[in-house]
């Protein structure tokens, strides 16, 4: 940098502001979150529970880093845009004096090698074997969500401007693959060139951002934090503001069919009760309570040794009623 960069430098704004900071993972995750307190024994739900807070805690992970970033910029969380029959969702937009960042994050479990023809492999430990698969490129998927951007760009971009920004467009949005899982090993030794800065840890991040920085052409111009902000506005006000209801969106596709099974059978143990009160002339509640029956359609525990351990009945009411409760419940 010459000696007017420098000046400008020192008087430059270097904060990082999370401009747009609400995540549609994190709505997703506190839905889920609740339909697995009211259905805790639904594999399902519990299996996208984890999936969506293991990229909850990715999106999370990348925050804190750009958090401590020192070079000025607007970070922008979740925002999904739409052009005509395209659609893009970008985990992180990042907004810099000279570059824009569209980031796609991934906290998987596993190692991640990129070939020399760019293909992405993972390796996981599955009962002490090593598994390889294959995945789907993410540097691919960001780098198709960018041309959404781009198709956007070039619809509310004069002509004129068009014809002498439109072969920088690429060098000013830059898009970055963030594995956010620190116990990730990232191995892209064998990757093709111009593809392994664009892969990074988490850690490593903030280290890149600099490095474009000051590595940047000399004709390259700063943005104002003026300009910062009003660019930050712009994606937020594309951003599509359609809200869904993901409590119900999770219950119907999870929970549906477990309720009307439910309803079944609370109908079939009270049918049970009412049958052996009156054989046994015992009163209803001596078989087992309503407070009880309603544990016992949620827990629905399948064996006498999952009674026992679920402490819903006393062990008399197991031991004179469990066969009975346990057979109804298994059919």
């Amino acid at each position: 940098m010459g000696f007017l960069d420098h000046a400008m430098d020192a008087f430059r704004f270097k904060d990082t502001i999370i401009y747009k900071e609400n995540s549609d993972l994190q709505e997703r995750y506190d839905a889920l979150k609740k339909l697995s307190e009211e259905y805790p024994n639904n594999e399902d739900l519990l299996s996208e529970l984890y999936i969506v807070k293991k990229g909850l805690e990715g999106e999370n992970e990348i925050a804190y880093q750009l958090k401590k970033a020192h070079i000025g910029m607007y970070v922008l969380r979740d925002i999904k845009l739409k052009h005509e029959d395209l659609t893009a969702q970008i985990d992180y937009v990042v907004i810099t004096p000279i570059f824009i960042y569209y980031i796609e994050c991934k906290n998987l479990v596993g190692d991640i090698t990129v070939t020399d023809r760019g293909d992405f492999i993972r390796e996981i430990s599955v009962n002490g074997k090593k598994i390889k698969k294959g995945m789907y490129s993410p540097l691919r998927q960001v780098e198709a969500q960018r041309e959404v951007v781009r198709k956007i760009w070039e619809s509310l971009t004069p002509k004129m401007m068009k014809l002498f920004a439109s072969n920088k467009f690429d060098y000013y949005r830059r898009v970055l693959v963030v594995a956010a899982n620190p116990e990730t090993i990232l191995n892209t030794n064998q990757a093709p060139k111009d593809m392994k800065y664009k892969i990074l840890r988490a850690d490593a991040l903030v280290r890149q951002l600099e490095y474009d920085f000051n590595h940047r052409n000399s004709d390259d111009s700063f943005s104002t934090k003026k300009n910062m902000e009003e660019l930050a506005k712009s994606y937020v006000e594309l951003s599509s503001k359609e809200e869904t209801n993901y409590y119900e969106y999770y219950k119907d596709k999870y929970c549906q069919s477990l309720d009307v099974f439910k309803d079944d059978l609370k109908e079939r143990l009270i049918k049970l009760r009412k049958e052996r009160s009156t054989k046994m002339h015992l009163p209803a509640y001596y078989i087992f309570t309503n407070e009880e029956l309603d544990k016992l359609v949620e827990i629905r525990p399948k064996t006498i040794e999952e009674l026992k351990k679920a402490n819903i009945l006393t062990p008399v009411k197991i031991q004179t009623h469990g066969d009975s409760i346990i057979e109804e419940i298994n059919q």
